[in-house]
């Protein structure tokens, strides 16, 4: 008798298989375009209708986005006729391009670094042709500043008054941050300028030792260029070595900081790309396309600045130079050796950075 309901219970066990096999199997058939869905050339169905695109951003850069998305929106319903949504993630630059590589599925990205996208090409993810437009892939601009407690109490005025005993300072960690990269690239080339000019030659040892010097007041390194804002904010450290633009954006909203532009500095040049794998196979290439083209319009420039990016659109860039004031020693990466360069100098693992970090 046991022998009989154990076999009836396995009689049920391989019914019931078979019959969730066969809807999974009927679903999986519907959903391979059964009914006669056209295909596009990467394989997936264009998108009729509602688009909707999935945004990877580093975390800078939200804020302005707020306002560049709703305007793209109005903008590609009057010249496509079509409602496109976003999906908004917002992320460390390092952290950002790593959740792509590692899976995020996101069809547009905007980083701190070129060399972050860079990545996503060694991946197979975008193009190696993705900077090829008139800005080179570039779709805002600033500069490493400094940013102290209202009134500067300090008397700060240059990345040497950070080395000075007593003083607080902060920037990301660049493990993390794209931004931070960019604070420890100004610190080091204000370090080279410095030796440039008292010896005619750029002299790595004294970029190093500047950096030696300054990280040796490190108060905090939070994991974003935003975490270390808040940080700051909630009264942490004297000093912030920060994008402008963060600054500017937070003394627009009426916190009360006073900003100090190094006499030598770097420009800071961000990128956008489409994903290009990701757009192709989600069939929302076209406006993917058009959103990051969207990024230069004037509309979007006017945008990046009031959130204090500087223009890339070289004719609002001449309209805000009383906002926007050139250091006397501005030096852009190339002055590094260009992203191959600053690679292999500050950050492999014998890289200079690494060496501050160890104390050798």
């Amino acid at each position: 008798m046991k022998r009989e309901n154990r076999m009836r219970a396995i009689g049920r066990i391989a019914w019931y298989g078979v019959f969730i096999l066969s809807i999974l199997s009927f679903s999986t058939l519907s959903g391979c375009g059964g009914g006669g869905k056209k295909q596009s050339a990467s394989g997936a169905s264009p998108v009729k209708g509602d688009v909707t695109l999935v945004l990877g951003a580093y975390s800078v850069a939200k804020d302005a986005l707020q306002e560049i998305i709703p305007a793209f929106t109005v903008h590609w319903q009057e010249v496509a006729g079509q409602t496109v949504s976003f999906q908004e993630s917002y992320e460390a630059s390092g952290t950002q391009t790593r959740s792509i590589i590692g899976g995020f599925d996101a069809d547009v990205t905007l980083l701190a670094l070129e060399g972050d996208v860079d990545k996503l090409v060694n991946a197979g993810l975008v193009s190696p042709e993705w900077n090829g437009d008139r800005t080179k892939g570039m779709i805002t601009r600033s500069i490493v500043v400094l940013g102290t407690r209202k009134g500067n109490p300090l008397g700060i005025r240059d990345f040497d008054d950070l080395t000075k005993p007593g003083v607080k300072v902060l920037y990301p960690n660049p493990k993390t941050s794209g931004g931070a990269q960019w604070d420890i690239n100004a610190i080091y080339g204000a370090g080279l300028k410095k030796a440039e000019l008292a010896t005619g030659s750029k002299d790595a040892a004294a970029g190093k030792q500047f950096l030696v010097d300054v990280h040796r007041n490190i108060e905090s390194m939070d994991k974003s260029g935003r975490a270390s804002m808040a940080a700051f904010e909630y009264g942490v450290g004297d000093v912030i070595v920060t994008y402008e633009n963060e600054l500017l954006a937070r003394i627009a909203k009426g916190v009360e900081y006073d900003i100090v532009v190094p006499p030598s500095t770097i420009l800071i040049e961000n990128p956008a790309a489409v994903v290009d794998r990701n757009a192709d196979r989600h069939g929302v290439r076209e406006v993917a396309d058009a959103f990051v083209e969207y990024l230069y319009s004037n509309e979007a420039q006017t945008l990046f600045a009031k959130h204090g990016f500087r223009p890339v659109n070289e004719t609002l860039a001449a309209q805000m130079e009383d906002r926007y004031p050139q250091p006397p020693e501005l030096f852009t990466i190339d002055y590094l050796g260009g992203w191959d360069g600053v690679k292999d100098t500050l950050y492999s693992k014998r890289g200079i950075w690494y060496q501050v970090l160890a104390g050798q």
